[in-house]
This record gives C-alpha cells, structure tokens and sequence, in this order.
C-alpha cells in the first residue's frame, strides 16, 4: 500500500471511480480491472470489492458517473445559452460533441451498460442526462419554434446527427476543419429543417 492515500477517509469510493474512469479514458477499458484499480488508488487488493463486487459492477458504475457528467455538462451548456431554442441546440451539440470527443471510451462503456439486462441505475442517469435535451425541444414546440408533436422523434434526429459527428471526429474522419465548426453548420442546417414550415400567400 502507498504510503499517501489519494483520498479521505470515507471517500473511497469515490476515489476508486474517478480512478477508474481515468483508466477508461487512458488506457481503454481493456486496462480496467479491480486489482489494478487497488493498486492504482493504493489500497489493499480487496479493498474495491467492498464496494464494487465484481468487474461489472465497476463498469456499471463507470457508465451511471459518466451519464451524470454528461446531464451536467449539457445542463450547464442549457443555462448559459439563454432562451431562443437555436441557441440552446447549439449549445447542447457542442456540449455533447465535445464530451463524446474527450472521452470516447467513457462513452463506448455508458451506453454499453445502458442496453445490459439488470443495470437500472445507468439506465435512469441515462434518462436523467437526455431528459435536459427532451425539455428543450419540448419548450421550443410549446413556444412556436418547432412544429407540435412528440419531441422524442425530433431528439433522435438531432441525437443522430450529434452522434454521427462524434464518431466521425474520433476516428479521424474530419480533419479540414476544427469539429466544432463543422457542429455548428450541421446544426445550421438541422435548424433549417426543424422550423414550421407557413404555408405561402397566394398573390391577389
């Protein structure tokens, strides 16, 4: 055991997983394991199993921290857009985009443990983290700024296109232009689409 403890007492846990999604975003989860994860942090063997009890819980609780980050991350990229709903979907697809950029391993291992059977609690932070994007779209329909009907099949675009991007800047493909610019025309023209269409005056 170390002889300096990177952590306070009682907060092992927490150590244990901010290590461990350190490792994710380093080494890839392939380096993840409970008995590296001991060495790391400086604790006895067996000490992670205390609270996680095997590998899998480890992940499980990897992808619930990193859907929480993520439901920050856009929550507070929402706040600080203002009100107008364009200005709010820009700031969420950089937010998301940049978040998806910085940790792509993170990310593989989050929405992995979303599909698995029995991980309730990533599946509920995933549901937390996407309902900020859902209110938004919800509240632009309610307000005019796009066309009424369920802001969940308008979310899956927008997530499509967001998630199509990200895997495009992680692997290499978009190398002309910084990503967030390519972003910011992608959503231009998601926009575009998006808005209510009015009907055109016939001339008198």
């Amino acid at each position: 055991m170390s002889a300096t403890r990177p952590y306070h007492h009682g907060n092992l846990r927490a150590a244990l997983l901010e290590q461990a999604v350190r490792t994710v975003d380093e080494r890839g989860v392939q380096a993840l394991s409970l008995r590296g994860l001991a060495r790391d942090v400086g604790v006895s063997h067996a000490a992670p199993r205390r609270h996680f009890p095997d590998r899998q819980a480890l992940l499980d609780a990897i992808g619930e921290d990193g859907f929480e980050r993520l439901g920050t991350a856009l929550g507070q990229a929402v706040d600080r857009a203002g009100t107008a709903f364009g200005a709010r979907l820009h700031a969420l697809a950089r937010a998301y985009v940049a978040f998806s950029t910085d940790h792509p391993a993170l990310v593989e291992v989050m929405f992995a443990g979303k599909q698995r059977a029995g991980a309730d609690r990533v599946r509920e932070a995933s549901d937390r983290a996407f309902a900020i994007p859902l209110t938004v779209i919800a509240q632009a329909q309610a307000h005019g700024e796009l066309p009424p009907g369920d802001p969940g099949r308008v979310a899956i675009v927008a997530f499509a296109t967001l998630q199509g991007l990200a895997a495009m800047a992680n692997g290499g493909m978009i190398d002309e232009a910084p990503v967030q610019e390519v972003v910011t025309d992608a959503i231009d023209q998601l926009l575009d689409g998006l808005r209510p269409r009015h009907p055109a005056t016939s001339p008198v």
